[in-house]
């Protein structure tokens, strides 16, 4: 490759993009606009909360507890651990949204004793309303429990205990995910415009004929986005930062890594569909239905677990999950890279993938 090539046509780009009228206010405005406006105003509901239970008292009325959660409509008994440990590593790894502990001899000290709940704070909506959910079940099969027992009722014997989102902010579950939504329009749909419309003005096809190979001529392309990516990532942290109070409590380098494994594979998908599309409202329709896609199903508004088995069996081809994961994970867990080795491991693997595909699809007529 030549550097000197790939350092004019860089800056070639770098002009176009800064007299283009329409994609520096995409830079700048678009990251503002998304962080400051739809943390206010997005929402959703939850079911399917899975529950982790450490059962102390092994009586018939712990049993019963456990077993009138698991008959509910929006709640799932998932684990029964035998340690409080055991069951704190399931909501660490995210596979349970609430940790009930029934302490030992419950039923006997039922005036006295406590019932501990506590809400995986990550996702702040399904944390919180499931541990609502939960106080809701276990308060109800008391009241009943009393009742048959001819005891008088009492006040709540449940405690809430919220992990990771201690005030359970939902802007603070939302706050990380929505650098997925900028990189996907910085990072993939920006570049396959740009390509596609040089195929429209003739562009293209004059590079095509000089003697620059096809991949320094897609690297400065595509480059410039990258760039343009890593700058709405920090706009976006800062914005969190000053405006939400948010700080991300993991290493920050783990955030801008993820962020490029990303960057590379919306830039691979977004060059496919411009190698393959003829007109620029073909590339549009194409970019905006892998958008929606991504956004619907990769996490961002919906919890994963909330979905049809069919779709959260679909969701693990969908990139932004990952992305999602690591990024809350990092921000609210302060989660380390050998935590998040699994989802680094998909995310590289897309980024590999994308771009073979973008090069395999790319062909320089000579």
């Amino acid at each position: 490759m030549n550097l000197k090539i790939l350092g004019a046509l860089l800056r070639k780009e770098v002009t176009l993009m800064r007299r283009n009228p329409f994609i520096p206010k995409i830079i700048f405005i678009m990251p503002i606009t998304v962080m400051l406006v739809i943390p206010m105003v997005a929402t959703m509901d939850v079911k399917n909360v899975n529950i982790a239970v450490v059962d102390n008292d092994h009586s018939e009325l712990s049993s019963r507890i456990i077993a009138d959660m698991d008959a509910s409509e929006t709640l799932r008994v998932s684990y029964i651990c035998a340690t409080h440990d055991e069951a704190m590593a399931k909501v660490e790894a995210d596979d349970a949204d609430v940790l009930v502990t029934l302490p030992q001899h419950f039923s006997r000290d039922m005036s006295t004793a406590k019932i501990d709940v506590e809400a995986n704070g990550v996702n702040a909506t399904k944390g919180m309303l499931g541990a609502q959910y939960v106080v809701g079940s276990v308060g109800n099969t008391l009241r009943q429990w009393r009742s048959e027992s001819g005891l008088p009722d009492m006040n709540s014997q449940v405690n809430i205990i919220n992990r990771f989102n201690p005030t359970l902010t939902f802007r603070n579950y939302m706050i990380p995910a929505l650098m997925v939504v900028l990189l996907i329009i910085i990072g993939g749909f920006l570049p396959a415009l740009n390509l596609v419309s040089e195929k429209e003005t003739g562009t293209i096809e004059a590079m095509n004929v000089t003697p620059v190979k096809k991949t320094t001529f897609v690297l400065s392309k595509l480059i410039p986005y990258w760039i343009a990516g890593l700058i709405v990532v920090t706009v976006g942290m800062l914005i969190g930062r000053f405006v939400y109070g948010l700080a991300p409590i993991g290493n920050v380098g783990l955030i801008y890594l993820a962020a490029i494994l990303f960057s590379l594979v919306m830039s691979g998908l977004g060059v496919t569909i411009a190698n393959k599309s003829e007109t620029l409202l073909q590339s549009i329709f194409v970019m905006f239905a892998v958008i929606i896609i991504f956004q619907l199903m990769g996490g961002l508004f919906t919890p994963i677990s909330s979905m049809p088995d069919w779709a959260r069996a679909f969701t693990y081809v969908i990139p932004p999950r990952y992305f999602n994961e690591i990024i809350r994970a990092i921000y609210l867990k302060g989660a380390t890279f050998a935590d998040l080795g699994l989802q680094f491991t998909f995310l590289a693997g897309f980024a590999i993938l994308t771009c073979l595909l973008a090069a395999l699809t790319y062909s320089k007529r000579s």
